[in-house]
């Protein structure tokens, strides 16, 4: 895939670790793709408290219709609480309820990075 960025999201940058990376793949429905940014340029704010929004990606060439989101978190308990505060946060869930169904299939992974990457 070649992917772009959104321009709402924060640019990958180098972080002090140790963390762990959850990267979230969403294959959208095709002609959603705007809607889905939209909706992620108010979104994005309620996951920005923590700094763990790493990156936000859309593909260009291969597979289209394709969204990555990158989070970063100390660990598996952290990404749990983050996750559940964001549920707190009034306008979330009301973000949340116009993206889902604009979603095919999701997947989620957790990575760890090795000595050598700048995130750490």
């Amino acid at each position: 895939q070649l992917l772009l960025e959104f321009s709402f999201w924060n640019e990958p940058l180098p972080r002090q670790g140790p963390n762990i990376y959850e990267l979230r793949t969403y294959k959208l429905k095709p002609g959603t793709m705007i809607e889905w940014g939209n909706n992620w340029a108010r979104a994005i704010k309620y996951r920005q408290e923590n700094q763990e929004a790493v990156g936000g990606f859309f593909s260009q060439i291969g597979e289209l219709y394709v969204v990555h989101h990158l989070w970063a978190y100390k660990d598996l308990q952290s990404r749990e609480e983050t996750r559940n505060a964001a549920w707190t946060k009034r306008g979330w869930d009301e973000n949340v309820y116009y993206t889902v169904p604009l979603i095919r299939t999701m997947e989620s992974r957790i990575m760890i990075p090795l000595k050598i990457s700048p995130l750490q």
